[in-house]
This record gives structure tokens, C-alpha cells and sequence, in this order.
């Protein structure tokens, strides 16, 4: 409990600190324990948070983003977040002041890391706090700043609606995924015909119910893969009927097979079905 609380208080003189400093990027490192939470909080600077290794979910009033291990989630200047540790994280952050560069996305993503960026925080991190970095620190700053633009947008945010009845459904997915519910079994529990129920989920959330789930499952199961555990009991238990449909989903949401992807990002699977 009094390591939390001594980590709770680092963070809080860390942000304090990043609301009065100088400079166009600050960069540096935190490490988490397993199950720990920032609370709702936001910075008058633009976030990367880079998930060096571990799973993150960052949650804001409008949706859910998992951040797994080898990806980053750009976070807006102003925006309202909080973010849980579903795993022991360590994490490079760089903070960057809006306009700071043309570019910059306006709007709250995860992004696949090239190996370029992850090198260049890596760099980033440990030199001293200089407002205005010259030499090689002063181009290790340029560089990230010009990559963030070019950083790819990944599948992971998950948008919640606005109407409470539909929230809960979709909290309740998340809690327990299955491929078996059925479109027709969300709409009459919420008293709605099938159209007017898939019409409205799109109104609210702005993607279509059957492309949300997807997203859902991935939730479900990136944390689970990157800790090592198999995909086939990753897949039957998200209650697909085999690895070869869950695979195919995985290769339709993030371009490449579960192992092939987590290898892209450094992480070890165990050997088994693709």
C-alpha cells in the first residue's frame, strides 16, 4: 500500500513538475506494477505513451484504447484520461507541446512503433532535461518529432455509446467476449428490431456492431497472448469454433497471424497452432 501511495505522489509531482517546464518534448521512463491506476487526469501537452513492454488500457469519456506491448497511443493535448496496468509496464512517455510541429494527429489513436522511434526514446530517455537541447540531444528531440506524424494507426480504440443501455451491453461483452452472441439477442434485450438496434449502435458509436466486437475480442485477448498463453486456448475461450477463425480475424484487424504480430513487436510466444 505505501508503495502505491509513493508512486501515486511520483506521478503527481511529475505532472506538476511537466505543467511548468520549457521545451518542446520532455521524455522519460515509468515503470508500473500489475493492476495499478493512473486516475482520470489530463496535460496541457500532447502524450506518446509507448508501452516498452506490458499492456495498458487508457479509458476516456468516449471509448476505450488497449495499448499492447511494442505499440504506442497518441493522447491529445486536454484530454481527460486515465490508464490501468493490466500487467507489470514500463513505459516511455514524450510530451510534446501542441503545434510543436505540423502534423501532429488531432485526435486520440494507438499507433504501431517503428523500430526507428522505439531506438530514438530509448536514446531520449535518459539524457538530462534541457529546455532548449542542442547537439545530439537537440536532433534525438527533432527526430521523434518528426516520426510521431508518420506513425501508423492501429485497430485497438474501442468507441463506447453514449446511451447507457448499449454502454452496458458493450461492458458486459468486455467482461466476458464470445463470437456466439448474437446480433438479434442485443437488440431484444434492448426491446429494439434488428435494424433499428444496428442503426443506432453505429448513430452512437461509429462503427458497425459486428467490427466493434472484433475490436472487443482483441481487447480480450492481447493481453492474454503477450503473457504467453497459447492462442488456441485464447481462441476457444473468446468462443471461437477453431485457431483458424480466430486467426483469420486477427489477421483482418491487425494485418498478420497472432504469432507473427507479437513477434513484430519483440514479444515470445509459445510454440503451437498459428
Amino acid at each position: 500500500m505505501q508503495s502505491v501511495r509513493k508512486r501515486v505522489e511520483l506521478d503527481e509531482r511529475r505532472r506538476s513538475w511537466l505543467e511548468e517546464a520549457d521545451g518542446e518534448i520532455v521524455v522519460w521512463q515509468s515503470a508500473y506494477p500489475d493492476g495499478f491506476r493512473v486516475a482520470l487526469h489530463r496535460h496541457s501537452r500532447a502524450q506518446l505513451l509507448y508501452a516498452r513492454s506490458g499492456v495498458v488500457l487508457v479509458q476516456t469519456a468516449i471509448g476505450h484504447w488497449m495499448v499492447p506491448a511494442g505499440h504506442a497511443i497518441w493522447i491529445p493535448a486536454g484530454v481527460d484520461h486515465a490508464v490501468d496496468m493490466l500487467s507489470g509496464v514500463l513505459m516511455h512517455s514524450a510530451y510534446v507541446l501542441p503545434g510543436a510541429i505540423e502534423g501532429l494527429p488531432e485526435t486520440l489513436r494507438v499507433v504501431a512503433m517503428t523500430n526507428l522511434m522505439r531506438s530514438l526514446l530509448a536514446e531520449a530517455v535518459p539524457l538530462p532535461y534541457e529546455a532548449r537541447p542542442t547537439g545530439r540531444a537537440g536532433l534525438l528531440h527533432g527526430l521523434i518529432l518528426h516520426e510521431i506524424p508518420r506513425l501508423s494507426e492501429m485497430p485497438l480504440g474501442l468507441p463506447f455509446p453514449t446511451d447507457e443501455r448499449m454502454a452496458r451491453l458493450c461492458r458486459n461483452f468486455l467482461e466476458a467476449p464470445t463470437s456466439r452472441v448474437t446480433i438479434n439477442e442485443w437488440a431484444q434485450d434492448l426491446g429494439m428490431s434488428r435494424r433499428t438496434f444496428t442503426r443506432r449502435f453505429q448513430q452512437e458509436t461509429g462503427v458497425s456492431l459486428s467490427l466493434w466486437r472484433q475490436q472487443a475480442s482483441l481487447f480480450a485477448a492481447l493481453p492474454r497472448l503477450t503473457e504467453g498463453q497459447p492462442v488456441t486456448n485464447v481462441a476457444l475461450d473468446l468462443g471461437y469454433e477453431s485457431v483458424a477463425a480466430f486467426t483469420t480475424m486477427f489477421k483482418r484487424m491487425l494485418g498478420a497471424s497472432p504469432r507473427a504480430y507479437l513477434q513484430a513487436a519483440d514479444i515470445s510466444l509459445p510454440q503451437g497452432p498459428r
